[in-house]
């Protein structure tokens, strides 16, 4: 982003300029403005079998409670399939992820590893937890959270709800979407 006074004017890519009036990015595009506050280990496996005791299912999401792994958080599986089309013919694409608390993440998520066994291949990455510094409304630079470890997206969306409001002052409200939508193409 381009500032000027303190205030976004735009942003430069590959050399030219596109101007703006306000600005709304993830972290990774504006490191002096965030700070960690953790790390989220997410693993991907490639399964030859749906997940034991799931009846079979082509997808699903599992949560291990915090408590019941001694932890402070949740370790979340996401399960996916051939069935929709990301995995090849009878593999599955599990992805497990948890916020770190250790030295040692990967030991961290082996209780949900078990769930899955027999894994084909697995693909470890550990990413920073990143907030923005400040709410925006003096830059006019608008920074969302960074993905955290859960997988039902409910934290992302209230991020983006929290963005809407620290641009426009205002809660979004979907009441009025709904009403705007009914005008337009009638009731259903």
């Amino acid at each position: 982003g381009i500032v000027q006074n303190g205030k976004v004017i735009g942003v430069k890519s590959e050399g030219e300029i596109a101007r703006c009036k306000q600005l709304i990015c993830d972290p990774s595009y504006v490191k002096d403005r965030v700070e960690k506050v953790g790390q989220v280990i997410r693993v991907i496996c490639i399964l030859s079998h749906p997940i034991k005791n799931t009846n079979d299912a082509n997808s699903c999401q599992i949560i291990i409670p915090q408590n019941q792994v001694n932890r402070k958080s949740d370790i979340y599986v996401c399960m996916i399939s051939f069935a929709h089309n990301v995995a090849a013919q009878g593999k599955y694409i599990a992805i497990v992820s948890t916020t770190v608390e250790t030295k040692e993440p990967e030991k961290e998520i082996r209780p949900a590893l078990e769930l899955l066994e027999p894994i084909e291949q697995k693909f470890v990455s550990i990413s920073d937890l990143l907030v923005p510094k400040d709410l925006g409304t003096e830059s006019q630079i608008f920074i969302s959270r960074t993905y955290d470890a859960t997988t039902h997206f409910e934290t992302t969306c209230d991020d983006i709800k929290n963005i809407y409001k620290r641009m426009t002052g205002s809660e979004f409200d979907f009441e009025e979407m709904k009403r705007k939508k009914n005008d337009i193409y009638g009731e259903d």
